[in-house]
């Protein structure tokens, strides 16, 4: 290598350090997104934990409540289904990944379909016009990706949020 040609070298050296730069800053990006998903994410599951310590283990189990069982636990109960609200919007907005959506989806057919549930679930829907979120999922058999419901206004007359928008239930 001749010294006329250095500055051609170190021009071609720089250019493959700044294209490993864009690469490592690009990864770095995806990865913090990706963890703070996950954080996201795990933050709503200790939330639901923590709500269903706080609901009737009998409920939990898909056995019948007293009538006086259900009266006592009835917030509770409301603060699952908002909570269950919560995380269709989420998805809707893409706030969550598939794989964790999933797990959830399965999750709250499951526990709405218990007894106590389906009973509490039942009065909301007489009761409030909230929840519309949830409503459709239910309609829809939980089988629907929110995330993949159409943009504008919907069947049931939501329009579909943007990320940075905040959840109406």
């Amino acid at each position: 290598m001749e010294l006329k040609d250095l500055p051609a070298w170190v021009s071609a050296g720089a250019a493959v350090v700044s294209a490993l730069g864009l690469f490592l800053t690009f990864w770095q990006v995806r990865l913090v997104k990706k963890l703070a998903t996950t954080q996201f994410e795990d933050t709503l599951g200790r939330e639901y934990r923590e709500l269903a310590g706080r609901l009737p283990t009998k409920a939990l189990l898909g056995e019948e409540l007293t009538n006086e069982e259900y009266a006592a636990a009835l917030d509770e109960f409301i603060h699952y289904i908002d909570l269950c609200n919560e995380q269709v919007f989420l998805r809707r907005c893409e706030r969550i990944t598939l794989t964790t959506w999933e797990y959830w989806r399965d999750g709250i057919r499951t526990n709405l379909e218990q007894p106590a549930f389906a009973r509490a679930w039942a009065e909301l829907k007489k009761r409030s016009t909230n929840f519309r979120e949830l409503r459709r999922l239910e309609v829809e058999g939980f089988q629907s990706d929110p995330a993949k419901w159409e943009s504008g206004v919907e069947q049931d007359g939501i329009p579909k949020p943007t990320k940075n928008s905040e959840s109406n239930v």
